[in-house]
């Protein structure tokens, strides 16, 4: 169906290809920017990135699971796990809307 996912440095290469700067800046750039959305995912609980969508912090609860192996009922405890939201603009654009 898709091709092979693409890489850091193949993506390093087109943030520099279509901004016109150095692969060394736009790998500065690709860095700063995953810092950032982290350090602020964990401050503030949400970091947004216009038009691609927003990662959130948000609270799993405890529940009950099975061990597939043995089906024995196992808890499960709660835990905090970081999600990221597609913006609609984003998934409109990679699958049309249904009519």
């Amino acid at each position: 169906m898709a091709g092979k996912p693409m890489t850091k440095s193949v993506l390093v290469g087109a943030i520099a290809e279509k901004t016109g700067v150095t692969k060394a800046k736009a790998g500065e750039f690709l860095e700063a920017l995953v810092g950032i959305a982290a350090a602020e995912t964990k401050k503030n609980g949400q970091f947004v990135l216009p038009g691609l969508g927003k990662s959130v912090k948000s609270q799993r609860k405890a529940r009950m699971g099975r061990n597939p192996q043995t089906g024995a009922a196992i808890k499960i405890p709660a835990k905090t796990v970081v999600k990221f939201r597609l913006a609609k603009a984003f998934k409109d654009a990679v699958l049309p809307p249904k009519k």
